[in-house]
């Protein structure tokens, strides 16, 4: 491509395509499409639609644009990063970790590579290898962040919970989080026998449910313990054990000592023993039961099955833990089972729009919190989820839970078994390769039927 003089036309083509790109523009993958389709060798720019179509979750298309891309510049370093960054997406880890120690031949000092090297090994389950390999290229650049972060999921996955939880202190160095700005201290370790500490949250509602079992740790270091709570869940947190204040504004001049970040919580507990505790027992109003059994009472002689397909869309990776809700409408045609939508968001619309709703009850549109969700969960005879809140909240509250999972999950689950620590009691469904869901539905479907004819 260096070396070819374009046409008029043709720059001007490029040019339209660049700005379309830049500016958002809906009609970019087109002025692109025009652009190739007259010069096809340009390899900078099939990876550039590669990058649009990675941003847009259209991750086959992106794939092969990047192989385009790397068909006409094969030693180009920068097509070859994003040639590696999606075949990580996708789970082609080993051909990614290739890409990039190719990479690291030419660029030696490359930290990101090493750190994306070490989430392949992850990604496919190989905790130890990760670790050992983060391990040996984190002393030579100790201030990366990424790195850390990659060796504390790897610790994570591998249950290496003290060590682990210490490592993902790095998170407060990355752009995700920002920094607290609090008018009393951070809690350094120091005793805290007759004070005050404030547990402050992060992160989404599903961290919030899954941590909040380690409070008593605290607890059992002498101090108060007051837990400030996002509003959602403020409802199920309202009682919590080891708590002597949850509220979702701190009173003024609240005479508190120091503060401790959610997380943070599991490195007290973790500091002398490897055993998970139970999740945190949630509170759950009167009047959301009352709501949940009237939306119920039509149905009495049926196995009741809620459903969620996606998390929050907001979320950066949910468009490989979830699926559409489609894919549960199989699971409505079994007799003997009424299955309820337990989902609230934006991608109701598209539940509602073809008709879904008819076979699939929605039960979670008119929710007014997490103290809603609970509920209904409690009606429910079992709870089928992706990999989001939804999961976290039917496991604390009891209620029998199926999680189907993408092939690279969260670090609570792991990549290999079907039941989990965390929620003793749930049972684990894997996706077997990215973005293809048909199998672990159909796998689903067979324990769903298995489960009613018990039942019968």
């Amino acid at each position: 491509m260096a070396s070819r003089v374009l046409t008029k036309d043709q720059a001007a083509l490029r040019r339209a395509a660049h700005k379309a790109h830049t500016d958002g523009a809906p009609d970019a993958v087109q002025a692109y499409a025009a652009y190739l389709a007259q010069v096809p060798e340009d390899a900078p720019f099939w990876s550039n639609l590669g990058a649009l179509f990675r941003k847009q979750g259209q991750y086959h298309q992106a794939l092969r644009a990047q192989e385009r891309a790397q068909r006409y510049a094969p030693n180009d370093v920068g097509l070859r990063n994003n040639y590696a960054n999606i075949l990580s997406d996708l789970g082609h880890y080993n051909r990614s970790i290739a890409a990039r120690r190719w990479i690291l031949e030419q660029r030696p000092d490359d930290t990101n590579q090493k750190a994306m090297i070490g989430r392949c090994l992850r990604g496919q389950g190989d905790y130890r290898g990760a670790i050992d390999y983060l391990s040996n290229v984190i002393p030579d650049h100790p201030d990366d962040t990424e790195l850390q972060m990659q060796l504390a999921f790897a610790q994570l996955g591998a249950g290496l919970y003290n060590e682990a939880f210490d490592t993902y202190r790095a998170r407060w160095n990355t752009d995700e989080l920002t920094p607290r700005n609090i008018p009393f201290p951070e809690w350094t370790g120091e005793p805290l026998q007759g004070k005050t500490i404030l547990v402050l949250p992060e992160q989404g509602f599903g961290d919030a449910i899954l941590f909040m079992r380690f409070l008593p740790a605290l607890k059992a270091l002498g101090a108060t313990v007051w837990v400030l709570a996002e509003k959602p869940v403020y409802p199920l947190f309202k009682d919590l054990e080891a708590a002597d204040w949850v509220g979702t504004t701190l009173p003024p001049n609240a005479a508190v000592d120091c503060w401790i970040n959610l997380m943070d919580m599991a490195r007290v507990h973790f500091a002398d023993t490897n055993d998970v505790p139970a999740p945190a027992r949630l509170a759950i109003p009167d009047d959301a039961h009352e709501r949940a059994a009237a939306i119920v009472a039509p149905f009495k002689d049926v196995m009741k099955v809620g459903v969620v397909w996606t998390g929050s869309v907001t979320y950066k990776g949910n468009g490989f833990r979830s699926f559409s809700h489609t894919e549960f409408l199989p699971l409505a045609d079994i007799p003997g089972v009424q299955l309820f939508s337990l989902y609230k968001g934006p991608e109701l619309a598209k539940f509602h729009a073809d008709g879904s709703d008819a076979f699939i009850v929605d039960a979670a549109a008119t929710e007014r919190n997490f103290g809603d969700s609970a509920a209904m969960m409690q009606q429910m005879d079992l709870v089928i989820s992706s990999d989001t809140a939804t999961a976290h909240l039917a496991g604390s509250a009891g209620v029998p839970t199926w999680t189907i999972l993408h092939w690279d999950p969260f670090w609570v689950w792991r990549h290999a078994g079907d039941t989990t620590d965390w929620y003793p009691g749930m049972r684990l469904f894997r996706q077997s390769k990215a973005l293809e869901w048909t199998d672990v539905l159909a796998e689903v479907g067979t324990a769903l039927r298995a489960r009613i004819g018990d039942r019968a």
